[in-house]
């Protein structure tokens, strides 16, 4: 229908180009219809036989797609996907803070992390900056090199605007009393020395995602749905803080290490 483009964006314009090219990818490897009774089928596309979520349904002697029972099914695939990638996202952040760290990368003798996503032009004073051919990659180099293979930063450059997979980032500098440690500021004399946290929010809340995830350097990932103002309270956060009502997010490899008898 006319409001279905509407419906379907997730607020991550490079994302849904992506996902869409993924599928016309993935309909020009291989398609079959499978049918679910005498009035409705199933579009199956690719190698790995992925279901298309919209089906098609028999009406008045033709097969249309029924785009209104699918939609809701597209929505939350890709809020799965992307919850799913933003953890991972949240996890590789700190992986790069800590190379930083052990790294003495801007030169001024202090062990210290990154207090911007982006390094300013000729320097190396955030997780990524430009390498030529042979150098080693800056900490946030390979992330960086697949969001640009997916399209990303062609044509956005704002620091912290741009949505990756559905959401947007912003570094934290101080944590609160529900912090292990409890309330402290981590930046000492304008250097990010006591430690780091970033918050990771929904662009477009209920369509490109639903949790809100906070991460410090402990590297455990929280998780909450703020609700329909999740973007202004995000915008709003100035400590980790994961309190009572902050989730715990288990991770792929927490799962991989548990013993089943």
């Amino acid at each position: 229908g006319p409001n279905s483009a509407k419906l379907l964006s997730s607020g991550d314009p490079v994302n849904d180009e992506y996902r869409k090219e993924r599928f016309v990818a993935k309909f020009e490897e291989s398609r079959r219809l499978q049918r679910e009774g005498r009035n409705k089928a199933v579009l199956v596309v690719g190698k790995n036989e992925w279901p298309f979520p919209i089906p098609l349904v028999m009406s008045k002697n033709r097969w249309r797609f029924d785009t209104r029972a699918g939609i809701q099914e597209m929505i939350n695939r890709r809020i799965g996907a992307n919850e799913l990638d933003t953890i991972q996202t949240c996890l590789a952040f700190i992986d790069a803070q800590m190379e930083y760290a052990m790294n003495d990368y801007d030169g001024d003798g202090l062990i210290e992390y990154a207090a911007k996503f982006r390094s300013d032009p000729g320097k190396k004073n955030g997780l990524y900056w430009q390498t030529g051919e042979g150098e080693e990659p800056s900490p946030l180099g390979e992330i960086f090199a697949r969001a640009r293979a997916e399209g990303y930063f062609e044509k956005q450059s704002e620091e912290g605007r741009s949505p990756y997979h559905g959401y947007l980032y912003r570094i934290l500098t101080a944590q609160g009393k529900h912090a292990n440690g409890g309330a402290y500021d981590y930046m000492v004399n304008g250097n990010l020395i006591g430690g780091v946290a970033l918050v990771a929010y929904p662009a477009q809340y209920g369509a490109s995602g639903v949790m809100t995830f906070i991460v410090n350097h402990d590297g455990i990932v929280f998780q909450k749905d703020l609700g329909g103002k999740t973007a202004e309270i995000a915008l709003a956060m100035k400590l980790f803080d994961p309190g009572p009502d902050w989730k715990k997010v288990e991770t792929l490899a927490e799962k991989s290490s548990v013993i089943k008898p």
